[in-house]
């Protein structure tokens, strides 16, 4: 009796002795302020919520909604007045086409080109060893606040035969220096260093180190770095606009401003011949919706797969420690 009394109070005590914590769960009694702010936090994120998603909302019920209706303010949940004329006249343009094929493979090319550049510059600048690694790294940097301006680049890319070619997207973005510091970062805080010394041991050279072993542990980042390239070539509208004259090599977003553009100047031209005004500017209001929705659409198929990616890569490319 006296036994187990003894090993009962020994397991009692032992935790408090020999500093074990107990799996046991303190619960903690939330007052009604802790409720208070509770809701004010959930309040504070619902409006958020509501000011981000509302308008590209807006604008997507607005495209196949009678525009007569829209401009009086009776279109807000819902599409009214159903319709499909603006995107009839968007898609019937066989340039649209072009322009999607153009981007398509400005994009892809342009971002696989990106990572290829870019990444295995970052993992040089982030190794100790590179005795130049600091020079590098300013003259990079000096480019982020000076540059020779439009008129001098314009030369360069005349002199370098890439007007009018698809390689003028492509090649003078190659790296950008703000997704270059991140993915360096990166390196430097989340591979660890006893991986490198492992690798050295097992005979593999830097290259094969960076290849088989860095890559594979950095998927965040590349994925992060990816989407960043991927909608900054995307949305590239000023090299079509200053560089490209050919309508055939266009990009997208310069070929949906013509057909804005356009239906804009029809409506303006043919005020004074006789057809209805208001009829001509409820197309271009369509056509206006429309546009803004075809060149948003694969972006916002693309984001939700690498949102995962996106949140890890930016926390641990910007944290240090």
């Amino acid at each position: 009796m006296d036994d187990k009394l003894i090993e009962g109070g020994i397991v009692a005590l032992q935790p408090e002795s020999s500093g074990i914590k107990t799996n046991r769960h303190v619960h903690q009694r939330r007052t009604a302020y802790d409720w208070c702010i509770d809701v004010l936090l959930m309040v504070l994120v619902a409006v958020i919520i509501v000011a981000v998603v509302y308008p590209l909302w807006f604008v997507v019920i607005a495209s196949f909604s009678d525009q007569t209706l829209v401009a009086t303010g009776k279109v807000t949940l819902f599409p009214s007045g159903f319709t499909l004329s603006g995107y009839d006249k968007i898609f019937s343009n066989v340039r649209v086409w072009s322009g999607y094929k153009n981007t398509l493979i400005y994009s892809v090319v342009g971002t696989v080109l990106n990572l290829v550049v870019t990444m295995p510059a970052a993992f040089a600048l982030s190794r100790r060893e590179f005795p130049m690694r600091r020079m590098v790294m300013f003259l990079f940097t000096f480019t982020m606040y000076f540059a020779g301006g439009l008129i001098p680049n314009y030369v360069l890319f005349k002199q370098l035969h890439l007007l009018n070619n698809m390689w003028v997207f492509i090649l003078p973005g190659a790296v950008s220096v703000w997704n270059l510091i991140i993915a360096r970062s990166f390196f430097e805080t989340s591979i660890p260093e006893d991986l490198h010394d492992a690798a050295q041991l097992d005979g593999l050279n830097d290259f094969s180190y960076f290849l088989r072993v860095v890559i594979p542990l950095s998927s965040a980042i590349v994925a992060v770095i990816g989407l960043y390239y991927f909608v900054g070539h995307w949305n590239d509208y000023f090299t079509g606009l200053i560089y490209i004259r050919d309508d055939a090599k266009q990009p997208l977003q310069n070929i949906l401003q013509s057909i804005l553009l356009g239906s804009q100047t029809q409506t303006t031209g043919q005020v004074t011949a006789g057809v209805d005004i208001q009829q001509l500017q409820q197309l271009a209001d369509q056509i206006k919706y429309g546009v803004i929705i075809i060149s948003t659409i694969p972006l916002l198929v693309l984001y939700p797969f690498l949102q995962k990616y996106f949140n890890k890569g930016v926390l641990i490319g910007a944290v240090k420690g």
